[in-house]
């Protein structure tokens, strides 16, 4: 059996959303170049999509947290695996993540970020969860705040599969492999 899934956000409303997002960005920064840094791996599908409809000369730049593994709760404990490549330094950094849930990964990530002092520093998530929060963390960009569900699609993985879904499900079944 496979495992059974439902569409929580179809692929035309994500898209609607990110191109809203990328206007506001655009606006916000008003000519200024900006420093992507995406979160690996959950944040591909969102910053490639998010970079197109940003109107400014945009740079891009990726790290890689954990503290899922291959759970579907955050185990607390926070991993870099990979770093950025360039410096952050008097840069307008603009960190690209697929969801924030307990906000831990993103709260141990903004304090590192911040003393690599970069000119602005700001968050831009595609999901947010805040019923799951334990540490404070506020986007200034937000896709979309959902319920308390595990989602995959669009990035967000279980166990490394689903994330080439063009839209945000939720795992209803899980079948045998």
């Amino acid at each position: 059996m496979k495992d059974k899934i439902s569409i929580m956000i179809p692929e035309d409303k994500l898209m609607a959303r990110i191109d809203e997002l990328g206007k506001q960005i655009t606006e916000d920064y008003k000519g200024e170049p900006i420093h992507l840094v995406g979160i690996l791996k959950g944040s591909v599908f969102f910053m490639c999509a998010l970079a197109e409809r940003i109107d400014l000369p945009v740079t891009l730049d990726f790290m890689q947290v954990s503290s899922y593994g291959d759970q579907t709760q955050s185990s607390g404990v926070v991993r870099i695996h990979k770093d950025t490549d360039e410096s952050l330094e008097g840069k307008n950094v603009l960190i690209v993540e697929d969801i924030i849930d307990s906000g831990r990964t993103m709260s141990y990530l903004l304090k590192i970020l911040e003393a690599r002092k970069p000119k602005s520093m700001k968050l831009a998530t595609l999901l947010d969860k805040p019923s799951r929060r334990v540490c404070e963390v506020t986007a200034d960009y937000t896709g979309f705040e959902v319920e308390d569900k595990f989602v995959i699609g669009f990035g967000l993985d279980f166990a490394q599969k689903y994330r080439n879904l063009p839209f945000i499900g939720v795992i209803d079944e899980i079948g045998d492999e």
